[in-house]
């Protein structure tokens, strides 16, 4: 099979990625063997690819956002039939006896497995999988859209649980970096009622967000024209920490969604007093994937995309971290 491999980590202007013909897997217990069609590109991968996050895993195939067909099924695979198409995310799988898994934390497993950075991922013509932890692909969605779904659109359902917010009619929440997450993000937020502010750098990205319904948009440092009730961060950007917190209004949350993210500069105490909260969100539960997945079929989130061959997964990576990508991009692997 064809598979886009690391070998040492590097700035993805040097191409790292090496496009190889590698062996086909065989799946183990409880585990399956996916035919990808297509993988999102994510933020995620560029941290991995250029070493932001530390590799334990060398050579490795990065990519977390699959969509394909069940082509095998290992020995105990009950629940997933030949011929399935399933989505992989980014968690893997856990251990499931811990205590964060057994009190509904699996997302802070100290011995989860992630895909495409501790096992191999999606950039590839075939993966394996651990056959709990894959999703069913909402129909209606081709491969393509639903391919940022199971990431960006992931975990920007779970930043939003993380503000605790009961009924969001009328609240005003900030979104800071509208990449793939923030394009998502904001059509639940305004299903739900809520006013929502984007700062991003990009004009194209103000633009969509201008499209999908933002009330206000302006630069990732700008002061949004009201005080919000919660915000989210999705720029790997600690300097945009403070400007966040002082947007907020008194008792509002601030989540840092990213796995990265620069360091966050000091700042007045003024900032966080008012009974503000700062909170990071790490990985995803099983549970926070099928919520969302329900609920964007539900409100028919639409996902906007740019496709990449595989063989080009270096260009997609490039084009990503100069916000060159209008939504999400995603792999031809298929």
């Amino acid at each position: 099979m064809k598979a886009q491999v690391l070998y040492k980590a590097d700035d993805v202007k040097n191409h790292p990625l090496q496009l190889q013909d590698i062996d086909i897997p065989r799946p183990l217990q409880g585990e399956i063997l996916i035919k990808i069609n297509v993988c999102g590109v994510c933020r995620t991968d560029l941290h991995v690819v250029e070493g932001e996050l530390s590799l334990t895993t060398l050579p490795l195939i990065p990519g977390h956002q699959v969509v394909g067909i069940v082509e095998e099924c290992g020995p105990g695979v009950q629940d997933l039939q030949l011929g399935d198409r399933v989505g992989v995310g980014w968690l893997q799988a856990t251990c499931g006896k811990c205590r964060f898994c057994l009190s509904d934390q699996n997302n802070l497993c100290e011995q989860a497995t992630y895909t495409g950075w501790t096992t191999q991922g999606g950039y590839a013509e075939y993966m394996i999988a651990q056959s709990h932890f894959v999703y069913p692909i909402p129909e209606g969605y081709s491969d393509q859209e639903a391919a940022p779904l199971l990431c960006a659109g992931i975990i920007g359902y779970r930043s939003l649980k993380l503000m605790d917010i009961a009924d969001w009619k009328g609240k005003r929440i900030g979104i800071y970096g509208f990449g793939a997450a923030g394009h998502i993000v904001i059509q639940l937020l305004r299903a739900w009622g809520a006013e929502v502010y984007v700062c991003t750098r990009e004009k194209a990205h103000q633009e969509l967000a201008q499209e999908l319904g933002a009330v206000w948009t302006g630069s990732a440092t700008d002061n949004p024209p009201a005080l919000l009730d919660g915000a989210v961060v999705y720029a790997p950007a600690g300097e945009i920490v403070p400007a966040a917190l002082q947007a907020l209004d008194r008792g509002g949350r601030l989540i840092l969604a990213g796995i990265h993210m620069s360091p966050i500069p000091s700042f007045s105490y003024d900032l966080l007093y008012g009974e503000k909260m700062i909170k990071s969100v790490t990985n995803n539960t099983k549970e926070d994937g099928i919520e969302f997945l329900k609920e964007a079929s539900r409100i028919g989130i639409k996902t906007h995309f740019k496709t990449f061959p595989l063989e080009d997964a270096n260009k997609a990576l490039c084009a990503l971290k100069n916000d060159y990508i209008k939504g999400a991009g995603v792999l031809m692997c298929g």
